[in-house]
């Protein structure tokens, strides 16, 4: 969970709360979500919270939190931003993996020490969050008096007025192509020379291994920022900075748009003006930052059913502007049953306007209110529409920074947090049953005890792992009429080579396991209850799964009647007739293995082990093992 370093005596200032004694302070922020985790050597607050919240990620922006719950502030904002006097030009040379820019001027800053941290942490809190480590996004923050601009000029020739557009270019640049002076260095060096001799380099030199040409922006005196990587010394920002450019790259818009919306929020309260910036694609132009609004619908008994209580419409309404949304009630103030409430409203353009929906004011309190009297219209004409909260749907504007909402669901946990939840009144649930383990996990677990009971080791593996571990080691092949041999699901973009499609059986888990404990003293009795799946088309989901049992005897006597002592005692411990016609599989040795039926089914394999699966194991010893379904045993 993410760790925000905040000074209690900014927090106060920023939060309108200057003589709120420290308890009190911690416990508002524990209703927010923020937990309490220590204090810095300075007497800063180390506050925990929930990756979600990201704009939460410095000191501004929970004092923006607090001062909703104060009452201080109500509603959405969104600050003004002034026309653009400066472009990011995107050159067709900028490396296709990382194409997108972003960009806003934000000037008017007062920097002191503690400001100019705050942002720092900002900066690197979402770099580890949203940025995936720079990955996804970076963000790069430069002294705009540093910058100088490539002026456009008109079709005569001549630059435009005072407000003429001044470019900056991200392109690509060679890796011993153009140098720079980067951040805490004092020798010029080219992006590879950057890679190879800065600590930084080294940090992040991954996220640009393999590319011919790496992410640069040049200004018209040349390369300052070398993305995602890090700055020129050049534009280095210090308290004396005034007015900075915020630009940032990645591989999505629409993550470094809402990044830069957190950062442009945060100097917004520091009374930065923000500017915008046009961004300038080849086949298209954006202008930044992207600031808007979106919306959600929720429906009122939805929140009453969530949260357990009985709230009017106007209390709502009350609540959602105190956790900094806006709202109103929408298609004024009901809704179709058999529209859901995240849907589009149909006959609204993409852009409508919140204001453009029924407000309070736009109509009678009755209409949110929920009260037993008729709503008038013009004239003294009573409405068509009973005054009434059933049925009633919200139309919820959502402020830019909170990319957290996602659903209805959050909106109704804005509610409940404004509400609070300590105010909320604990009830049993309306049913008659109350919870236990559902029967495959008795089942299992009654198999798991048998297993240690007749002298198994109780194991819990991944159940991901490779193709070459589930079969090219076991010697086997995929489409084999064998145990373990199904196509495995796999996975689209996996994290590490190890990890690339979920286990269709378990014994190569085992085997894995001996493997690395060959240092270890034997005999090793090993046992396993897992999840294993199969591809199967003929599943809605396209993938059949279920838990399986498995159990390797590593010991210098291990033979294929050790395994089946082993498994009769397991069958007989639960009531299952156990059978054991020959059959082969490539794992086991030939003659020396058995199909494993089970009340007349066959549901698994006991043998021994083929040496050449020892061998590849590097095991010196026989292991006899046997796999069947844990089904097999009710």
């Amino acid at each position: 969970m993410p760790v925000v370093e905040v000074d209690p005596d900014e927090l106060r200032a920023l939060a309108g709360a200057e003589h709120k004694p420290d308890a009190e302070l911690k416990e508002d922020l524990f209703s927010l979500g923020l937990e309490f985790e220590g204090e810095t050597e300075s007497g800063g607050f180390e506050l925990e919270f929930a990756p979600d919240r990201l704009d939460r990620l410095s000191v501004e922006g929970i004092a923006r939190s607090l001062r909703y719950q104060y009452g201080h502030d109500r509603g959405v904002y969104v600050p003004e931003t002034n026309d653009a006097e400066w472009a990011i030009e995107v050159d067709g040379s900028v490396p296709e993996e990382r194409p997108y820019v972003t960009g806003a001027v934000v000037r008017g800053l007062d920097l002191d020490e503690s400001r100019l941290e705050s942002l720092i942490q900002l900066q690197e809190k979402l770099h580890a969050t949203m940025g995936r480590g720079r990955a996804k996004g970076a963000i790069g923050v430069h002294d705009l008096a540093m910058l100088k601009g490539q002026r456009v000029d008109d079709e005569e020739g001549e630059t435009e007025g005072t407000n003429a557009v001044k470019t900056i270019t991200y392109r690509g640049v060679d890796p011993d192509g153009d140098r720079f002076v980067p951040l805490d260095d004092d020798a010029e060096r080219t992006p590879a020379e950057v890679l190879e001799t800065h600590p930084t380099g080294d940090e992040y030199a991954d996220l640009v291994e393999g590319l011919d040409r790496y992410p640069a922006i040049y200004d018209d005196i040349g390369l300052f920022s070398f993305p995602p990587v890090i700055n020129g010394t050049r534009t280095e920002v210090d308290e004396g900075s005034r007015d900075l450019l915020v630009e940032m790259t990645g591989t999505d818009q629409w993550t470094i748009d809402r990044m830069l919306a957190i950062v442009c929020y945060a100097l917004d309260a520091r009374g930065g003006r923000i500017e915008d910036v046009e961004i300038r694609y080849g086949d298209r132009e954006l202008h930044r930052p992207d600031l808007s609004t979106s919306r959600k619908r929720v429906a009122h008994d939805r929140i009453e059913r969530t949260l357990g209580i009985d709230v009017p419409g106007t209390e709502v309404v009350d609540l959602l502007e105190r956790a900094g949304l806006d709202a109103a009630p929408a298609d004024g103030g009901t809704r179709d049953r058999g529209v859901p409430e995240d849907a589009p409203d149909p006959d609204a353009p993409d852009d409508v306007a919140l204001e453009a929906v029924p407000s309070r004011t736009d109509g009678p309190d009755t209409a949110l209110g929920g009260s037993d009297a008729a709503a008038e219209g013009p004239a003294g004409e009573a409405a068509t529409e009973p005054a009434t909260d059933e049925g009633l749907i919200y139309e919820v504007e959502i402020p830019p920074y909170r990319v957290d909402v996602l659903h209805p669901a959050d909106v109704v946990d804005d509610v409940g947090r404004a509400y609070g939840f300590n105010d909320l009144d604990p009830t049993y649930p309306n049913v008659s049953t109350v919870g236990g383990r559902h029967a495959s996990s008795r089942l299992a677990e009654a198999a798991r005890d048998a297993l240690v009971g007749l002298g198994f080791e109780d194991l819990l593996n991944f159940h991901m792992t490779n193709e070459a571990e589930l079969f090219d080691r076991m010697g086997l092949a995929p489409g084999d009429d064998a145990l373990g041999a199904s196509a495995p699901p796999t996975i689209t973009e996996p994290y590490s080579e190890a990890y690339t499609v979920v286990r269709t059986w378990a014994l190569p888990s085992l085997l894995m396991v001996l493997e690395n404990n060959t240092h270890r003293a034997y005999p090793q009795d090993l046992a396993e209850i897992g999840l294993v799946a199969g591809v199967d088309s003929g599943e809605s989901t396209g993938i059949e799964e279920h838990r399986s049992v498995a159990g390797a005897l590593a010991r210098t006597d291990a033979s294929y009647e050790d395994a089946k002592a082993r498994l009769r005692a397991l069958a007989d411990a639960f009531g299952a007739s156990l059978s054991t016609p020959p059959t082969t599989h490539p794992s086991f040795i030939d003659g020396r293995a058995a199909e494993v039926v089970l009340d007349g089914e066959s549901v698994g394999v006991v043998g021994e082990l083929h040496p050449k699966v020892l061998v590849e194991h590097d095991l010196e010893l026989p292991v006899a093992a046997f796999e069947f379904r844990l089904d097999g045993l009710r």
